[in-house]
């Protein structure tokens, strides 16, 4: 591993793209810390530090809202913008449909839709979040229509600095920018969150259960051992498909005989983000309608409320399965999206190589689906029980549901994480390549 890095910083271009992603998550940083003007600082800590709904919105977008900073909405807006115009172009609205099929000019007009309609639903959303924290908390200064306008200008375009930033990753640094983002925005709160979930189980614990605090607190460290091993596993895994050539001479036990790898989970973390969006929109959506002028509490709306608070609350089995539900769906709905068995027969065919066993054309096609089907299953199987996991935990244990939120978030740092050093595997051996070249 030593040896690795050191290659990397060796190599000028590579240690070039380092410094540059590092300097980009600075700034993301630094802004992170900058609260917007108007606001009181004061009524902050004790309003929106430890509300659950605030917890997964700066996890999914990696914002801070508990500081109210200029890039409280995170990328959010962007990821909610991107996974409408995705599920639209799923022969919803065929013109985008078309675009989706139409190549690499398809896909990049459909990415300036996402952006137009990004900016529309952050705006929104900043601007009703921002009436119903303060119609909650009162924490503006001076809570006007205009200041309201105010403070929301300034969070979209805080929110849209850091999808150019994630641009900037993605051209000149290292790995997916959005997904880094959303990665240093996780990390930069895992310290306090193991500190806070110490505090809680060891120093709050009655006089004499210290003993049994600190059993909690070790067995909420083993699960997240238990989760990064489990999603290692799971990201690494590949069920290979032989290929042979009409051309080639080798037999098929050959050791040069070539494999079509499939992931287990070809979505990665993309379906637990999907997912966790979804399960904020009940509760805020409800607040945002509670905190208007026109709202008139009822008998209706008041259940209503509590039928979106049970749904959106995973430590309540019936939040937790349609989280779950939600997760095993869009794993499918996504590696639907990024592996397409038609495509990957018309590839072979133009190779001229074939699965042994296995005829040419729709055959080749139903049997590629079929496979993707079964491994995918298993990968589904494998991220709901992770994501999971740390909710079952509090459910069947008297550790607090509010310090087992970082199952998902661990899940999405692993994930980028090993993306990460893959792309980076991939440079420095495209390097040596060059240099092998060169000689």
């Amino acid at each position: 591993m030593f040896k690795t890095l050191i290659s990397l910083f060796q190599n000028k271009d590579t240690r070039n793209k380092i410094l540059f992603t590092l300097g980009m998550l600075f700034i993301f940083r630094l802004g992170a810390a900058i609260t917007v003007p108007n606001i009181d600082t004061t009524k902050l800590v004790t309003g929106l530090t430890g509300n659950d709904l605030i917890t997964m919105m700066n996890m999914l977008g990696a914002g801070s809202w508990q500081t109210f900073s200029v890039f409280s909405m995170g990328v959010g807006p962007y990821i909610t913008s991107s996974i409408v115009i995705e599920l639209l172009a799923m022969d919803v609205i065929p013109p985008l449909a078309e675009l989706a099929k139409d190549g690499q000019k398809g896909r990049q007009k459909m990415d300036k839709i996402t952006r137009y309609l990004a900016v529309v639903l952050g705006f929104l959303q900043a601007y009703t979040l921002t009436l119903t924290f303060d119609k909650a908390y009162g924490i503006l200064v001076n809570n006007s229509v205009t200041s309201y306008m105010y403070v929301a200008t300034i969070l979209t375009a805080g929110s849209f600095f850091l999808v150019w930033i994630g641009d900037r990753i993605a051209s000149y640094g290292i790995g997916n920018g959005i997904s880094m983002i959303i990665f240093a925005g996780i990390i930069a709160n895992l310290p306090y969150q193991f500190y806070s979930s110490y505090v809680t189980l060891v120093n709050g614990a009655a006089e004499g259960a210290a003993f049994s605090g600190i059993l909690k607190f070790a067995l909420l460290v083993v699960m997240y051992v238990a989760i990064i091993i489990l999603v290692i596993f799971e990201t690494q895994a590949t069920r290979k498909i032989p290929i042979q050539y009409t051309s080639s001479t080798n037999r098929r036990n050959s050791a040069n005989l070539n494999y079509l790898p499939l992931k287990i989970n070809s979505a990665s973390v993309i379906p637990v983000i999907f997912a966790s969006t979804i399960m904020v929109a009940p509760k805020t959506i409800m607040a945002l309608i509670s905190s208007a002028s026109f709202y008139k509490s009822t008998d209706f709306t008041r259940k209503l409320i509590r039928v979106f608070d049970y749904i959106s609350d995973f430590s309540k089995i019936g939040g937790l399965l349609i989280y779950v539900v939600l997760i095993f769906f869009f794993t499918f709905f996504y590696t639907n999206l990024q592996v397409d068995p038609a495509k990957i027969t018309e590839n072979l065919n133009k190779n001229s190589s074939y699965i042994p066993g296995i005829r040419p054309g729709t055959e080749t096609q139903t049997y590629i689906s079929k496979v993707l089907n079964r491994i995918t299953l298993l990968g589904a199987i494998f991220l709901c029980f992770i994501a999971a996991l740390p909710h079952l935990l509090s459910m069947f244990t008297s550790i607090p549901s509010t310090i087992t939120m970082g199952g998902t978030s661990i899940i999405i740092v692993v994930g980028v994480a090993l993306e990460t050093v893959k792309d980076l595997e991939d440079q420095l051996t495209q390097k040596e390549y060059k240099g092998f070249m060169k000689r």
